[in-house]
């Protein structure tokens, strides 16, 4: 990491160069960094959290009498409206910055063992539970679905619906196999380059040091550059799929900044303590930015989508706009304030931490067998997304820490 000292503006305060427990560099793989680690157990708390509302947000209809896929694969009859805003705040950045936070290491680790072994290891760590999710857990999760038809409920029934839908549901795990792609990609430019130039190194810190509202400012201009021209071509919700691999059409480039940027915040050796120290702002800024999108979707969007005419260019400009804005502000508020208050490892985070990448692996199945088992009870949704939420926390958790004393199984979890 340079020593330099940056260039401050007129009025600001000299940040301090000695690295504490919350200004850890991200180069240094020797050191644990709870804030980061206990941001991505978060936002995996946040995935379960968002899926288990889902079958009582108000978006859908009803439950569909034919078997198919849809993003809410039980649709409980007792909903409620605030689900909905939760399950927009959550849509609006959280698989980004899960992009960005699994970024931050790859180039370090990369250092560290070369592109082959790299290479070799993220296979084995995303490939193999890739396959296992979509092979074994997909066809029960989305079992509950089928069963609420009211459908032949016997296997080879299952079975033949299952294989009629012209692909094979990944849920969940589309994120895992997009992130491998990625790692892919970066491990053979690496290879390629250090061909090249054996000497080849990262540049400095490319400004993000000392000059938080300048680099979030240039993310939000290349998100919306990436994001809005795809949204454009293909619409905000369409899905491509092939086989088991899908991926949100207009989502791909934008996933693919933040990774980006993650890995090169990493490569760089820059921590991010100056965020910390205007972590209200931030706070501040990424609340506007879901209020702002929040009135254009009420007063704009979704008058002319309940009417069933196309969104004019300009709607859907503004929409786009205020996705990228609430992606970049919101993302970086939870930077600031994991960067802020988390300065020490506690032995209950640490294992929620180390179990969350298993617990995003096979949460699904269990968050959509708990709503099925819940359709018919007499309960408020709030009473019922808690129950779904905790259970599957705890179910997931206990799974996988339960797992994880397997030795081979802690090589991939």
């Amino acid at each position: 990491m340079s020593t330099s000292t940056p260039k401050l503006a007129k009025g600001e305060a000299p940040a301090r160069l000695t690295p504490t427990s919350k200004e850890i560099p991200f180069s240094d793989a020797r050191v644990r960094d709870p804030s980061v680690d206990y941001l991505r157990a978060f936002i995996v708390l946040l995935v379960l959290l968002h899926h288990s509302v889902l079958a009582y947000a108000t978006f859908w209809s009803a439950q569909p009498r034919i078997f198919t896929v849809t993003p809410a694969p039980v649709v409980d009859p007792q909903r409620w409206g605030g689900f909905d805003l939760l399950v927009l705040f959550n849509d609006t950045f959280f698989m980004a910055l899960l992009f960005l936070l699994s970024g931050l290491f790859v180039w370090p680790s990369l250092e560290r063992k070369g592109g082959a072994r790299f290479l070799h290891d993220r296979i084995l760590r995303l490939g193999l539970p890739f396959a296992v999710a979509v092979g074994l857990l997909m066809p029960l999760a989305y079992f509950p679905s089928y069963a609420a038809t009211g459908a032949d409920p016997g296997f080879l029934a299952y079975a033949r619906a299952w294989l009629s839908l012209g692909f094979w549901p990944s849920g969940p795990a589309w994120f895992i196999w997009l992130l491998l792609v990625f790692d892919a990609v970066v491990a053979g430019t690496y290879v390629l380059r250090r061909r090249r130039n054996a000497k080849a190194r990262t540049g400095g810190n490319f400004g993000v040091y000392g000059r938080p509202t300048a680099f979030v400012a240039t993310l939000i201009v290349v998100s919306a550059l990436v994001y809005i021209p795809m949204e454009l071509a293909f619409g905000a919700e369409r899905w491509l799929t092939l086989g088991p691999f899908s991926f949100q059409a207009s989502r791909l480039l934008l996933y693919a900044a933040y990774f980006l940027i993650g890995l090169r915040i990493g490569a760089s050796g820059t921590e991010l303590g100056f965020l910390a120290r205007r972590w209200p702002a931030w706070a501040a800024a990424g609340l506007a930015a879901y209020a702002l999108r929040v009135a254009v979707l009420i007063t704009l969007v979704l008058p002319v989508a309940d009417a069933h005419r196309p969104l004019p260019l300009t709607f859907r400009l503004l929409s786009g706009l205020t996705f990228v804005l609430c992606c970049g502000t919101i993302s970086f508020a939870f930077l600031a304030f994991f960067r802020r208050f988390v300065v020490a490892h506690h032995p209950a985070f640490d294992s929620l931490s180390v179990s969350s990448y298993g617990m995003y692996l096979i949460h699904y199945p269990i968050v959509v067998w708990l709503q099925y088992a819940l359709l018919t009870v007499a309960l408020s949704p709030i009473a019922k997304g808690t129950i779904v939420f905790v259970a599957a926390v705890g179910f997931s958790w206990g799974t996988v820490v339960a797992l994880r004393r397997v030795p081979v199984v802690t090589r991939v979890l």
